[in-house]
């Protein structure tokens, strides 16, 4: 879309749809991809998967590995699928890997939780979502950084409004 390489982190509570819209920014856009559940250290995914909510003291090197990550040279860019809950959180990783685009995957508890109740051998137990959603800080108007797309939407026409809100923001004068 531009001569910088896009570094962009879909972000929401799990089970929004994450890992999904950042394989399919990835395909669309050229960029390298990793799900962020991957960068866990195995001590905090066996927390998850016991229904043991993180602390801030679990996800600090977690954030500093997924800015890492995003700051690595690459020629068309990186995505990364990151809860990004809080707005610390998203402050961390714009300090790692400095010029960041958020997607905010922005859905209501009772859909999430119906999708995470229906997915199978994710180590993310739905009961977990509870408290998700207590650490969610929604980004405010001043992250301007950060695309909100609705989950109620298919998949595919949120990735046409991701794409059209990035052209947007990296093109203005167009």
């Amino acid at each position: 879309m531009n001569n910088q390489p896009l570094r962009l982190i879909v972000m929401g509570v799990s089970g929004c749809g994450k890992s999904t819209m950042a394989a399919a920014l990835s395909d669309r856009l050229g960029l390298d991809m990793v799900d962020g559940d991957d960068l866990h250290l195995p001590e905090s995914v066996a927390k998850m998967r016991a229904g043991v909510a993180l602390q801030d003291d679990d996800r600090w090197p977690w954030l500093d590995r997924i800015g890492n990550y995003l700051s690595q040279p690459h020629a068309q860019g990186r995505v990364v699928a990151c809860s990004a809950l809080k707005r610390a959180y998203r402050d961390r990783i714009r300090e790692q890997a400095g010029d960041v685009c958020f997607v905010f995957l922005d859905g209501e508890f009772e859909l999430i939780q119906k999708r995470m109740q229906q997915r199978v051998g994710h180590y993310m137990q739905p009961g977990l979502l509870d408290s998700q959603f207590r650490t969610l800080e929604k980004p405010q108007a001043d992250e301007s950084d950060v695309i909100r797309l609705p989950i109620t939407e298919p998949v595919q026409d949120m990735v046409e409004q991701a794409l059209n809100a990035l052209h947007s923001r990296l093109h203005p004068a167009l």
